[in-house]
């Protein structure tokens, strides 16, 4: 599996934890939307997309089955992030 592109839709508020919307497409044939950016208290993290269920949880829709994945993700997804940052 490999990323090959993502996008990053910056949020304009500045009193929410959650900074932008990130979409990735693997292997240019699978595409995975709604990827949040949030600020948390040890620096930013990826939530991957949810739904709420009846009992009022929230459950992912997608997911990374490991750690080795996740850290794909994420690496990608906050470095892409960062540049966007800096050409503001």
């Amino acid at each position: 599996m490999k990323i090959t592109s993502v996008n990053i839709k910056k949020l304009d508020t500045t009193d929410s934890k959650c900074k932008a919307i990130a979409s990735v497409l693997l292997n240019d044939c699978f595409a995975v939307h709604d990827i949040k950016i949030i600020e948390g208290d040890n620096g930013l993290f990826i939530a991957m997309p949810s739904k709420k269920t009846p009992t009022g949880d929230y459950r992912d829709i997608v997911h990374p089955i490991n750690p080795k994945t996740r850290k794909i993700f994420e690496d990608e997804i906050l470095k892409a992030y960062r540049e966007l940052k800096e050409q503001d």
